[in-house]
């Protein structure tokens, strides 16, 4: 999976105060996106910043909901796109491919399996 160059200095929200700190947050990124469009599919680029937006703190003034940033959204599709998880919809947005749903039922069995019984 190629990661962008800026990975490292940018806010993933206008309402982030900080970069993360984790240094493989694209991937864990990616990953949520996958089982996003595993579970909801199609979903675009702007569905995924409200998704992942959150609440912007004003100070002394009301918090209010601020979706995050929409070149990241992108980006993670992106490079699903380039090894062959995602395709673009015709009807808008993008899903799953066929690769990409089996790879993920293969993960979520695997899950099952380990999982015990509580």
């Amino acid at each position: 999976m190629k990661v962008p160059e800026w990975v490292d200095i940018v806010k993933l929200a206008k309402h982030k105060e900080l970069a993360p700190y984790d240094e493989d947050w694209f991937y864990v990124r990616a990953a949520s996106v996958a089982r996003h469009l595993y579970m909801r599919s199609p979903v675009g680029v702007g569905a995924l910043t409200k998704v992942y937006g959150g609440r912007q703190r004003n100070g002394t003034c009301p918090s209010h909901f601020s979706r995050s940033t929409g070149s990241v959204a992108r980006k993670v599709l992106q490079s699903l796109e380039a090894i062959k998880m995602v395709e673009k919809d015709p009807n808008g947005g993008r899903r799953l491919t066929s690769t990409g749903r089996r790879d993920l039922d293969r993960i979520a069995s695997q899950i099952k399996i380990k999982k015990p019984k509580s």
